[in-house]
């Protein structure tokens, strides 16, 4: 089966939405949920981090089987772990039992989704690459702007259980659509490393300075993003009053902005290096970081300022991740599942370590989301420059 840029983008990016609709989906609805177990509002925002550090821990573990096993093995095995995960989770009662069960969903997640960036580096390089993810990551960005939307209606339709039946169903639709369109791009290899050499890939990966710079980028700013995620539910509607039907449209704006970041992505990768429409992503992300301090301390916040920046931040994800993936695979054109795996757990983890900054102490503040933004912003400018500095330059 021939498989064309657009069909490689299309079929990747409806998988690796699987993490998106996961996390973004149930927002509206933690309040709610919180309510239905008896929990805290902040304890059940940190079932966030808890699918972060599965997510991670999964593509860690799976990352290297797909090399070895092929893709679609480990792809299938994954996507029918969530979806058994996500029925689960429609009958939980306790927030022990929630946070167990997204850990074990995440993992089916992350043996899935590991898969994507490793399918579009065995079919493209280079330029051609970034293109093709930066394409993915613009279509992908349709489930997290449709997501609260969509988690908004369920839950009032029926409760939150509802949410995690459609990922369930949305599982089950994926495993239909890549069983029929996606053929195995990379195949068994007997030859691929061991357990013993896995470990030696990842130290190689951890040893190449330059890559290590463009994974401090990408999970800074993953960081960051999620810090503002997780702690959303929180600013937006109980420090700002919103309603949970209102809550889609600001947290959707984000989405909005990162997809038109995509785009121009896109344009300028015509004529200009991955790495340099990466320090762009990175200054200004950091710019916004800066002036949400600069309005808080002021005592200027108000809800309109605030998701303005917080737009202008998060949306420079899509400058920064297609580019800063694409430079680092690079580095590994013979195992790039492995590489992506790790780069995908050192990313999820610090999205999972921001969200359990901003919600673990239950301060009613929006100081810890400030703080835990700026801060991965700034180690982010920091990291790239000091580890891809030579790169970057020329």
């Amino acid at each position: 089966m021939k498989l064309d840029s657009r069909r490689v983008a299309l079929l990747v990016a409806a998988n690796t939405a699987l993490a998106p609709f996961a996390i973004d989906a149930y927002l509206p609805a933690i309040p709610a949920l919180a309510e239905s177990i008896g929990a805290s509002v902040h304890h059940t925002e940190l079932s966030i981090s808890v699918f972060l550090f599965g997510f991670a821990f999964g593509q860690l573990v799976f990352g290297p089987l797909s090399d070895r096993l092929g893709r679609r093995p480990v792809l299938f095995a994954g996507i029918s772990v969530f979806l058994l995960a996500s029925l689960a989770i429609t009958q939980v009662e306790s927030l022990e039992a929630l946070w167990a069960l997204r850990f074990i969903q995440a993992l089916g997640g992350g043996a899935s989704v590991v898969n994507s960036a490793a399918i579009v580096r065995d079919c493209f390089s280079g330029r051609e690459a970034a293109k093709v993810l930066s394409t993915m990551v613009m279509i992908l960005l349709l489930a997290p702007l449709v997501a609260p939307a969509l988690g908004s209606l369920l839950l009032y339709l029926a409760g939150w259980w509802l949410i995690f039946a459609f990922l369930a169903v949305y599982a089950a639709f994926l495993l239909w659509l890549l069983s029929r369109y996606l053929p195995e791009t990379h195949g068994r290899d007997p030859n691929a490393p061991s357990f013993r050499q896995v470990l030696g890939n990842y130290r190689a990966v951890m040893r190449n300075r330059e890559a290590m710079g463009y994974i401090c980028a990408v999970a800074m700013s993953f960081a960051g993003m999620f810090a503002f995620i997780t702690g959303s539910p929180f600013l937006y509607m109980e420090y700002f009053g919103l309603s949970p039907a209102a809550y889609p449209f600001v947290f959707g704006a984000n989405i909005i902005v990162m997809a038109g970041s995509n785009r121009l992505n896109i344009r300028l990768l015509r004529f200009r290096a991955p790495q340099r429409n990466l320090l762009w992503g990175l200054g200004i992300q950091l710019a916004a970081g800066l002036a949400l301090v600069a309005v808080f301390a002021l005592g200027l916040e108000s809800l309109y300022v605030v998701a303005l920046l917080m737009v202008v931040f998060v949306g420079m994800q899509g400058l920064i991740s297609p580019n800063a993936m694409s430079s680092m695979l690079d580095h590994f054109p013979h195992m790039s599942a492995t590489a992506t795996a790790f780069m995908g757990s050192v990313q999820f983890t610090c999205g999972a370590l921001a969200g359990v900054l901003v919600g673990a102490f239950e301060i009613p503040s929006a100081w810890p989301i400030i703080l835990t933004m700026l801060g991965a912003a700034v180690l982010g400018n920091i990291g790239v420059r000091l580890l891809a500095g030579v790169a970057l330059r020329g």
